[in-house]
């Protein structure tokens, strides 16, 4: 299976499990609200000093799994993950990157793009893209 064979999958259902790598080897899940951006895998983490920020940073092995409403149909993406934030990126391209994120992963506007903006600044957001490496899943 292929990224594209997915990705409307992912473009469709943004209930995301999410597993990252902690330091001992053990895998951390999250739920996330996911979707397909540029080719990849994509979730924004909200709060940059989380565990699965800070799991990525030393690890960028990811994993993003898209599930249904009803969970009876999923797509994975396995692969690595590239972060951008504040720090590595410069300020007006992240401010549009997770707008367009924002979009991918849910198919509409915020109500208030200043206000999100703003929030993404001062929570530290994290933007996620993970490159398929592997891809799987049950599309029904």
């Amino acid at each position: 299976m292929e990224f594209e064979d997915v990705r409307p999958h992912f473009e469709k259902n943004h209930r995301g499990v999410i597993t990252t790598f902690q330091a001992n080897g053990a895998g951390h899940s999250s739920i996330v609200v996911c979707g397909a951006y540029q080719g990849n895998a994509a979730f924004v983490i909200v709060n940059g000093k989380s565990a699965k920020a800070r799991n990525l940073r030393k690890d960028p092995r990811c994993t993003v799994m898209s599930v249904t409403d009803t969970w009876r149909s999923f797509g994975v993406v396995e692969g690595q993950a590239t972060l951008m934030d504040y720090r590595n990126t410069d300020p007006e391209k992240m401010r549009v990157a997770l707008q367009e994120v924002f979009r991918a992963c849910g198919d509409k506007d915020h109500p208030d793009w200043e206000e999100y903006d703003q929030a993404m600044v001062k929570q530290d957001a994290v933007i996620v893209l993970v490159k398929p490496e592997r891809v799987y899943g049950m599309l029904r």
